[in-house]
């Protein structure tokens, strides 16, 4: 009796246990976005760019029609970002920041629903992560 009582008490242990650690992973597994087009309606607000896990600077999106694209507001990146973007623009999977000419300043892929990822020959990727800095 006192052995059944102790087993039933391990085994629903274990279930809460497995539970807790598979939590996480059900979690990420709603994230359904890596891959997918950034919309003008889940881009507004503020995200950062970041590289070698550093902060660089605050680029804030916007939902409405700017030129060649949507708008954009970016601070001093320096050379992390070749030149001033002027709007965004979706692409088929993820997002790009183009200049006053049109044409595409750096493309990132999206990897989940607040991580775009830009794949940099030098081998130091550039990030670009929703919300400013401490938020």
């Amino acid at each position: 009796m006192k052995e059944n009582a102790m087993r039933s008490t391990l085994i629903a242990a274990g279930l809460i246990g497995a539970g807790l650690v598979s939590y996480p992973f059900m979690a990420a597994a709603e994230d359904h976005e890596a891959g997918v087009p950034l919309t003008p309606a889940e881009a507004a607000g503020a995200w950062t760019v970041e590289s070698g896990g550093h902060n660089i600077c605050v680029l804030t999106l916007s939902g409405q029609k700017s030129g060649s694209g949507y708008g954009v507001k970016a601070g001093s990146c320096g050379d992390t970002i070749q030149g001033n973007p002027v709007a965004w623009q979706p692409t088929h999977d993820g997002m790009q920041l183009v200049g006053a000419d049109g044409q595409a300043i750096i493309a990132f892929n999206r990897w989940s629903n607040s991580l775009f990822v830009s794949h940099r020959s030098s081998g130091v990727d550039i990030q670009l992560k929703r919300g400013a800095p401490g938020t």
